[in-house]
């Protein structure tokens, strides 16, 4: 047996020497701490040798199964006797199975063959087959189709009819001005009141239809509604059960935290934006390892998450790549089981600044262009006010309208058009949502591309779990296209021209690293590749029509790497 999985407290050799961390890891935005690197590393080569379970990850092509890549976690930890070592966790299930030897167990299993949430999982299974069978009865189809032809039926009558009193009252109409011309005044009269009844009779045989058919529809569908009912009660019944089955499983999921205090899924949501726990909320691998470290008093010292297998096909996901904790469903659970820890500051709540001027690239007396820095805001953030738009509103104190034409992500550099005048930022805006601005972006990407230009066309859409990250969405993206043009191979690292010719959020990131785009991700890009001192991403280039001059401008911005 491999000694891996005959613990769930895992030595960790420490050969070099490296110092614990002043503070726990930050889930959400770190760099793993080299502790935690030592554990990561332990624990894929278990992955690559194992024969423990049977998994199919999307590394060996000739496995059988569906592929599941998958989220495995980390965290050192000292025990009672100072010793260091570490826990491990996967998301969600493995191998089918919430119980993998050597893994934490699971908050809560839901996979207990004895346990409640077993039971009414069969009885909704049950359910489910009795309904099955009940809507699928030749009464109710026979039933259902007589309301379905009679109504067809009742349409296709009225329309004819509603057709034949608009015939009709047009052949009145012809033969009243042809009688006004030819009949005296009382023979007229007459003959007028004659055409009157006929249009009473016609609105009589309307009204005859219409309740005819009303009241044939109605009793059929009253013999419907005598064959749904037991199918809506049960329906009502399984709801109820479903809902009860849920919230007692979440109250099953009783989560610690470092102060030795105990809440419920329900609680932990209760004052979030999203009070019902998404689905799976409890399953990732963090809540796992704190509520087994408190459970067994270790001492959580550090932390990190990597993804293992073939890359999904709408997140991005790199084999043995490290990854932040998921927000949706973990950032509630983990924000309560870190009280009591020591936890690095979140790096993203930090101030923002900027001391110096921005560095002005182009201006006249309509409009300038900025060089905006890398990591800093275009308009203010949540939590900080600090921004380009915050810098224009001071060094141009008069100016009216919106400012900035569009906006770069915060880790982005280059060239922000700005303008003075909120007639000039209408036809600038303008510009852009017409697509005839033309941008173009340098970036250096982590890897040899192959081709030397191209298109990507990808439709994005923010990650509901995980914002602000995007995911690739057939269904419900948005369209976003780039062409590329390799300039350059440098130190094994690409160095690439992008011309974006949507302007969805991240689209250039997600289209460098996806690998159903440029499988190559920027350089120093910490959503979708490898953090490093900077995202190398800037606008270099900007082509647009002056509103004034009618002139077409051309303003370039070398990039700083």
């Amino acid at each position: 047996m491999n000694s891996f999985n005959t613990l769930l407290f895992h030595p960790l050799k420490n050969d070099a020497g490296i110092l614990l961390p002043d503070k726990f890891t930050f889930p959400f935005y770190y760099e793993p701490h080299p502790l935690s690197f030592l554990a990561a590393n332990d624990l894929q080569k278990y992955l690559e040798t194992q024969t423990d379970f049977d998994h199919n990850f999307g590394l060996n092509p000739n496995q059988a199964g569906l592929v599941i890549g998958k989220m495995f976690g980390v965290m050192v930890v000292k025990n009672a006797h100072e010793q260091i070592g570490y826990l491990a966790a996967f998301s969600g299930k493995l191998a089918d199975s919430n119980d993998i030897k050597g893994f934490v167990p699971t908050v809560y299993n839901t996979l207990n063959e004895v346990g409640f949430y077993k039971k009414g999982e069969a009885e909704l299974n049950l359910i489910n087959g009795e309904l099955e069978t009940l809507e699928h009865a030749d009464e109710l189809q026979i039933a259902i189709q007589n309301v379905r032809e009679a109504k067809q039926t009742y349409e296709t009558e009225l329309k004819a009819f509603k057709t034949e009193i608009k015939i009709q009252k047009q052949h009145r109409k012809q033969q009243r001005e042809v009688a006004k011309t030819n009949l005296d005044t009382l023979v007229f009269k007459k003959f007028s009141e004659e055409l009157d009844a006929q249009s009473i009779t016609y609105q009589i045989r309307l009204k005859h239809l219409k309740r005819q058919w009303e009241e044939v529809i109605k009793d059929l569908e009253e013999a419907l509604n005598v064959l749904l009912m037991p199918i809506n009660d049960l329906k009502d019944y399984r709801a109820n059960l479903s809902a009860s089955l849920q919230k007692r499983i979440h109250e099953q999921y009783q989560f610690l935290n470092a102060k030795g205090e105990t809440k419920h899924l329900l609680d932990v949501f209760k004052n979030t934006t999203s009070p019902i726990p998404p689905a799976g909320s409890g399953e990732c691998a963090a809540p796992k390892l704190f509520q087994y470290a408190y459970q067994n008093n270790l001492q959580p010292i550090a932390m990190a998450e990597f993804w293992w297998g073939a890359s999904p096909k709408s997140e991005v996901r790199k084999h043995q790549q490290f990854y932040p904790s998921c927000r949706s469903k973990c950032e509630p659970i983990l924000g309560f089981m870190m009280q009591g820890l020591n936890v690095d500051d979140n790096p993203i709540e930090q101030s923002i600044s900027y001391a110096p001027d921005l560095e002005i690239i182009y201006e006249d007396d309509y409009l300038l262009l900025i060089n905006k820095p890398h990591e800093f805001l275009s308009v203010p953030g949540k939590t900080s006010n600090e921004s380009v738009f915050t810098k224009m509103k001071s060094y141009l104190p008069n100016a009216t309208g919106p400012l900035l034409v569009h906006r770069l992500d915060m880790s982005t550099s280059g060239l922000l058009l700005v303008a003075k005048i909120s007639i000039i930022h209408k036809q600038l805006q303008k510009q852009f949502i017409e697509r005839s601005v033309k941008k173009r972006y340098v970036a250096l990407l982590d890897g040899i591309l192959q081709d030397t230009e191209g298109n990507v066309n990808l439709p994005l859409r923010v990650d509901l779990d995980n914002r602000p990250q995007q995911l690739v969405c057939y269904l419900h993206g948005k369209q976003a296209i780039t062409n590329y043009k390799v300039i350059a191979i440098e130190n094994q690292k690409t160095r690439i021209y992008f011309y974006p010719i949507t302007g969805r959020t991240h689209q250039l990131r997600v289209h460098a690293a996806h690998n159903q785009g440029l499988i190559t991700p920027i350089v120093g890009d910490d959503l979708y590749g490898t953090k490093a001192n900077r995202l190398h991403l800037h606008a270099e280039s900007l082509t647009f029509t002056h509103p004034i001059t009618k002139k077409e401008l051309t303003i370039i911005c070398k990039a700083p790497f």
